[in-house]
């Protein structure tokens, strides 16, 4: 039977390899410790171990190598409602010319949360959380407008939150 150094060391290799498009190449066990930490961020590295097969210090070295990747982040996640953010607007972008300056400039927007460049009825959608509706408009109208290459937007404001989860697993 292999040591703990032995596995962790064997495992680490297996899971450092690059897929050929150079994302990383996941693995059953770090894709177990994910579907792990999805269910609870502060799940404690030995009942992650159990759970995978590892050792504590072995998932501790590839949760930093997961973070380090970028392959997942480990934050508190918040009801906007209940931390003074009443106003959330999916805004949909119709751009002229470089699609990706226009996300890039939306990325560095505090009330953005989430960029997505798209094909189809809008080039940008972008979801954006406010503390009100004058805020919102401002962040439409004097932030977003004004940026060059922006030809249009379109809001669709939240009414009501129905759903949100990050739990969409490993598959």
């Amino acid at each position: 039977m292999q040591s703990d150094a032995v596995a962790s060391r064997s495992a680490e290799h297996r899971d450092s390899r690059e897929s050929k498009n150079g994302t990383p190449h996941l693995d059953a066990v770090s894709l177990g410790i994910i579907e792990q930490l999805q269910e609870d961020g502060r799940r404690p590295y030995a009942a992650i171990g159990k759970a995978v097969g590892l050792s504590e210090a072995a998932v501790r070295q590839r949760v930093q190598k997961l973070l380090d990747q970028g392959v997942m982040q480990i934050v508190a996640v918040t009801d906007p409602l209940t931390v003074g953010f009443r106003r959330q607007a999916m805004v949909g972008i119709n751009v002229e010319g470089d699609t990706e300056a226009i996300a890039d400039a939306l990325t560095d927007m505090a009330e953005v949360e989430y960029v997505v460049m798209t094909a189809g009825s809008f080039d940008v959608l972008a979801e954006i959380v406010c503390e009100d509706d004058d805020h919102l408009l401002d962040v439409i109208n004097k932030r977003i407008r004004a940026l060059p290459g922006v030809r249009s937007t379109e809001s669709f404001v939240y009414l009501k939150l129905k759903k949100q989860t990050y739990m969409w697993g490993t598959r």
